[in-house]
């Protein structure tokens, strides 16, 4: 898909605010203490930034070390056997136990919930979280699964024959989320 397919949805600071909203919230859900025993798993490959910059928000504000896990859903995906192409594999770096922790997984866009799904069952070889929540930053709408985010940062609902997509400065050199036709 050419870049000249595709329209600005939201530029650098709606999504600094959208990421500060989603940090304040999940921190007015929680005391201090629960909040020290929470931990972050960022779903690879575009759930990773904004879980790393909503963690530095929660330390900036709460002075708490949150820890950050990074997720690697390929391998449990429902589509695998579908695609023309291998997936590729990132990695999983859980460096806490999740067991009985309450686990904020993290994301870019929610669409149909099989990012998710794929995500609670890669979740479980690492063990049983007490809890699990979901952070996303933008929520497109048009479910198949019954997924709801618990935190979103940006409500932009399209139709079916949209796509979302988000840029971070980190691996394209800047931030914004953009809208295209899916051809």
């Amino acid at each position: 898909m050419q870049k000249q397919d595709r329209t600005l949805l939201f530029d650098e600071k709606k999504i600094a605010g959208a990421i500060d909203k989603v940090a304040k919230a999940i921190c007015s859900d929680f005391d201090k203490s629960e909040l020290s025993e929470i931990a972050f798993l960022g779903i690879q490959l575009k759930g990773l930034p904004i879980a790393r910059r909503i963690v530095d928000s929660i330390r900036k504000s709460s002075g708490l070390e949150i820890p950050l896990g990074k997720l690697d859903i390929s391998m449990y995906r429902d589509d695998i056997g579908m695609r023309k192409t291998l997936p590729q594999i990132h990695e999983t770096d859980i460096p806490f136990d999740i067991n009985n922790r309450t686990i904020v997984l993290v994301d870019d866009v929610l669409h149909t919930g099989r990012t998710i799904r794929a995500a609670l069952d890669a979740m479980t070889d690492y063990g049983r979280p007490a809890m699990i929540k979901l952070a996303v930053l933008v929520d497109r709408g048009m479910r198949e699964f019954p997924i709801q985010a618990d935190y979103v940062g940006l409500l932009h609902h399209v139709s079916g024959k949209d796509h979302v997509s988000v840029s971070w400065k980190e691996l394209e050199g800047r931030d914004a989320v953009y809208l295209s036709q899916k051809k």
